[in-house]
């Protein structure tokens, strides 16, 4: 069944109460525990066709964000959301305080019974309002990027159609660009600063209400770390600022040398060569059909995987109007469909769309047999592996896109990968900041991003901008807005990501395999664990990130850049 054919039906949550009262009622009688795992498999088909409405509603609405239907049952989401999380709160407080619990972990993998944990501290009754308003503040973020109409030269363009322009090989057009791109951030300056400010507000009182310090302690709940602290995450901080940083300023030296320029601005950092970035060569529809060839002479799995994913119509991938910005995959559990969702604007980024969401989305086809909602995915800083490692499992085929500039995008990925470990600990370093002195005015945020930013991207020069020298880069950084402490999860996945990289240039027979099991496994292992199955070494082992470092260094230093 394709993606347009499948059923949405708006699910009644009185109903729904009902439904879930039910069976939690059976789960408190349950006498054993075969008993207990046949009323909770139940209870998670019913909890997945919930969240398979919702997920389609949200999908429908993103592609196009003017469609007055979807839009009311997005709205719907936004304000029902928190009751349904609310039914979840119940059934994980059945499970946690059944006499059977021993019996049941013992048949259900143990991440589910660290997860359900942190969402009981993450939830209570109490905050319902608040998560309701959360969900409104974040859609008016998201429609006021989608809602973006530059006008351009003539020609009118959406925020991913005008970054593509900030690629481009003319110095001059490039900086025009970059200027009418940022011109739509600064005329909205006001509306972003008072978005992000009632976000800082609403997330703050619910942790207060939770009985918890600071928002901080409520975000690493909401994104379930379940092997890793604060504390850890800050020397990873250092680790980066000491062994990554330098090398990422040498990289960025490298660029301006071979820019030919006295000093690299703003609107010249996402170029990386004279003779222009390595672009895709074909259509969106060809590039599509160039990424079945590449996954299927990959292996048996993915080729059937993509097939499928083109068969049942499960991307859709060119920016158009009215539709959001960014890109994704999510999972249509009741259909078991991963769907990749992108906006495709004729830079390289459109190849890693094919490579890095469907490293998403292989993975869960891959753990699709796995029906407990919590496992489906891993914990997200895991499921990253999956994705930035595809884009590198996945070099041998670079040709298939861009030709003769294969070396050149190979260069351009791979610096690229190092240069962003700095850029990803600022945006979580910064949101540390935010959430840890909530009472920040918006002006002083700013302060406090450029000053990290000075300190993590020192060769960043805003002189020609003010904007941006105020601190206001951040503006487009959605994860900022709408899934607070997300960003660090790439960074520590970009360093296992890394490991797969060198394996595959070393041709370890056993590189494959591995990332086949961590896709195998789901979220049934945390990440620490899935590090371990992989064989990769931990991004919290204190000196590895200098010995990976040095790794990507060698191969750089390896590619006469000036070729290019």
């Amino acid at each position: 069944m394709k993606f347009s054919e499948y059923t949405y039906e708006r699910p009644d949550l009185q109903k729904m109460q009902k439904l879930y009262t039910r069976y939690i009622d059976e789960l408190k009688r349950a006498g054993d525990a075969d008993t207990f795992m046949d009323i909770f498999k139940r209870l998670n088909q019913l909890r997945n066709h919930i969240s398979s409405m919702r997920t389609i509603a949200s999908l429908r609405y993103t592609i196009n964000t003017a469609d007055e239907f979807y839009e009311k049952e997005n709205d719907y989401w936004d304000e029902h959301s928190p009751f349904y999380q609310q039914l979840d709160t119940r059934f994980y407080k059945t499970i946690m305080e059944s006499p059977l619990l021993d019996e049941l972990k013992k048949r259900i993998p143990s991440p589910f019974f660290w997860i359900i944990s942190c969402q009981l501290k993450a939830f209570d009754d109490v905050i319902l309002e608040d998560l309701q308003q959360e969900n409104k503040i974040v859609t008016q973020y998201d429609k006021l990027k989608a809602s973006a109409k530059i006008d351009f030269e003539g020609k009118t363009y959406t925020l991913p159609g005008i970054s593509a322009l900030c690629e481009s090989k003319d110095r001059d057009l490039r900086k025009r660009a970059s200027e009418a791109k940022f011109k739509f951030y600064e005329d909205h300056e006001d509306e972003f600063d008072r978005i992000y400010d009632e976000l800082v507000q609403v997330r703050d009182r619910m942790a207060k209400k939770l009985g918890l310090e600071n928002f901080t302690k409520l975000g690493y709940l909401r994104m379930t770390r379940l092997d890793y602290d604060e504390k850890m995450v800050a020397d990873y901080r250092k680790e980066v600022l000491e062994s990554v940083v330098p090398l990422a300023c040498e990289l960025a030296e490298k660029q301006k040398e071979r820019l030919g320029l006295d000093q690299l601005e703003y609107y010249d950092l996402n170029v990386e060569f004279k003779s222009g970035n390595p672009l895709p060569k074909g259509s969106c529809k060809e590039l599509v059909e160039k990424a079945r060839q590449m996954y299927h002479e990959l292996s048996k799995e993915t080729g059937e995987f993509f097939d499928m994913m083109i068969d049942r119509e499960l991307l859709d991938l060119e920016s158009k109007p009215n539709k959001a910005g960014g890109g994704y995959c999510t999972y249509i559990s009741e259909y078991e469909a991963p769907f990749i969702f992108s906006n495709f604007n004729g830079t390289s980024g459109d190849v890693e769309v094919l490579t890095h969401e469907a490293g998403h989305a292989f993975q869960i086809y891959s753990s699709r047999h796995n029906k407990i909602p919590e496992l489906e995915f891993p914990t997200y800083e895991s499921c990253e592996i999956h994705s930035m490692s595809m884009e590198f499992i996945t070099w041998p085929w670079s040709h298939l896109f861009f030709g003769e500039d294969t070396a050149k995008y190979h260069y351009l990925h791979l610096s690229s990968a190092v240069k962003f470990l700095p850029y990803g600990v600022l945006v979580d370093h910064f949101q540390h900041e935010v959430y840890n002195h909530p009472e920040m005015t918006p002006q002083k945020r700013k302060e406090v991003w450029r000053e990290l930013e000075k300190m993590y991207l020192p060769y960043k020069n805003y002189e020609a901008c003010d904007f941006l020298e105020r601190g206001n880069y951040w503006f487009q950084q959605s994860h900022i807005f709408m899934d607070p402490f997300y960003y660090i999860d790439y960074t520590l996945a970009q360093v296992c990501s890394l490991q797969f990289w060198k394996r595959s240039q070393e041709h370890d027979k056993d590189m494959w395999k591995d990332y086949l099991a961590i896709c195998q496994v789901g979220g049934t292992k945390s990440f620490l664990d899935i590090v371990k199955t992989a064989h990769l070494v931990s991004p919290f082992e204190k000196g590895f990130l200098k010995d990976v470092m040095e790794s990507a260094k060698a191969y750089l230093e390896s590619v006469d850049d000036k070729k290019f």
